[in-house]
């Protein structure tokens, strides 16, 4: 059986000396080596896209991996891509590194430098691993078999933008449309995901930054189903808990949440912390919410900038999304863009606040009518950066989310906008 082996090394010359030995490895295939854990869950990614059997066997990655630390890239590989044999490569392969490695998911531990014979007989082991999962899995209809959830955060390019009400409306029409989905509150000290929603749980995200295993029992009694169909892990109810949930942390429950669910929102606040950083590097979709005016503006530079500094995420991965637009305002989404260095959607969602109102003030804006332009333009978005399921029957039901995707105020605002 030939075994597919994908390595991760951020030292070139360790790429080269760790492909020069797998080539001398009997019925080995490498691929060639991925230089950071972005470009290597993107890799993974791909192929999980196309089938389980496009996965390589074997993942090796290397100590000297970035920008995510290697034992944390171990688990989102364990995590999102099940059937892949993961093998950690480090100097250090005493027990202290060999427990961890095992509890991040790890198949096994390979000390560095490479010999020839210990790393044949983990990747041998790690493969043959990998084969009787993939068995298992083909038998069972619900097992996961892609890379997990769809990520989308919302970030706030400043505070009052809009970030909360974006983010929830994001999630309900991805729910509207069909698809099993998580809303997280990440403004770990002010987070008002719960009062735009009417909820009160006692349950947050600082409840799951200890726990080691979070199992599909254990993320359930921290999430509250709410009637709209949306799963809600809330920001704790006092702030200061938000500092037990560190980067670590983050990533490890929005790992657990991508297994379970088909769709993550994460309400990302204004504040950079590492929670939150984390998230928005892990992001397939990483929106940044500003309104049309200087302040704003210099705003989104300011953070877009400090994610570029801190390797969180790069402008032209990121997507803004213009809040209270009117084809009236002397800044212009093209000038956003310009300025930024990012992706403006294409959707601008109008200033329309008097259609809100009753709803904000009310706590229910799952209630907005469907009517209201900023409604259909923010699910319009919606579609536009992919959270919306497709569905087998091209006419969409009344009321749906896609029933909403393209009406005709929002139709008129795009002609605005080109005019």
């Amino acid at each position: 059986m030939t075994t597919r082996i994908l390595p991760a090394a951020g030292d070139a010359d360790a790429a080269r000396a760790i492909v020069a030995l797998l080539s001398q490895l009997p019925d080995a295939e490498p691929a060639p080596p991925v230089p950071d854990s972005t470009s290597l869950l993107d890799t993974l990614g791909r192929m999980a896209a196309e089938s389980v059997d496009e996965l390589p066997e074997v993942v090796l990655v290397h100590e000297r991996i970035g920008p995510a630390p290697a034992l944390e890239l171990v688990r989102e590989v364990a995590l999102r891509f099940p059937a892949v044999g993961v093998v950690l490569l480090s100097s250090d392969a005493g027990p202290g590194l060999f427990s961890a490695a095992m509890d991040s998911g790890a198949r096994g531990l390979v000390g560095l430098p490479l010999g020839y014979e210990e790393l044949a007989a983990r990747v041998q082991a790690a493969a043959q691993w990998s084969v009787g999962v993939r068995r298992h899995l083909g038998r069972g209809a619900d097992a996961p078999t892609g890379p997990g959830g769809r990520l989308v955060t919302v970030t706030g390019a400043k505070g009052g933008v809009g970030t909360t009400f974006t983010a929830v409306q994001f999630a309900l029409a991805a729910a509207a449309s069909g698809r099993r989905t998580a809303l997280v509150d990440l403004d770990l000290q002010a987070g008002d995901v719960g009062s735009y929603l009417d909820v009160q749980f006692r349950r947050s995200i600082a409840d799951l930054a200890g726990i080691q295993d979070i199992s599909p029992r254990v993320l359930q009694d921290a999430v509250y189903d709410d009637r709209t169909g949306l799963a809600l892990l809330l920001a704790p109810a006092e702030g200061e808990r938000g500092e037990e949930v560190d980067d670590r942390a983050a990533r490890h429950v929005i790992g657990a949440l991508r297994a379970r669910y088909e769709l993550v929102v994460v309400d990302c606040g204004t504040q950079v912390t590492g929670a939150n950083a984390t998230a928005v590097e892990m992001a397939d979709v990483a929106v940044l919410v500003a309104t049309p005016d200087v302040v704003s503006v210099r705003a989104a530079k300011r953070m877009v900038r400090l994610w570029e500094r801190l390797q969180v995420r790069k402008a032209e991965d990121t997507t803004v999304v213009v809040n209270r637009w009117s084809k009236h305002t002397e800044i212009q989404p093209a000038l956003i863009e310009k300025i930024t260095k990012t992706r403006v959607a294409r959707t601008p969602v109008p200033a329309a606040f008097k259609e809100l109102q009753g709803v904000v003030d009310a706590g229910r804006v799952q209630d907005l009518d469907n009517r209201s332009t900023v409604k259909q333009a923010l699910w319009t978005l919606a579609g536009e950066l992919g959270l919306l399921a497709v569905p087998d029957d091209p006419k969409a039901a009344p009321g749906s989310a896609l029933a909403v995707r393209a009406p005709g105020p929002v139709a008129r605002l795009r002609r605005g906008r080109e005019g």
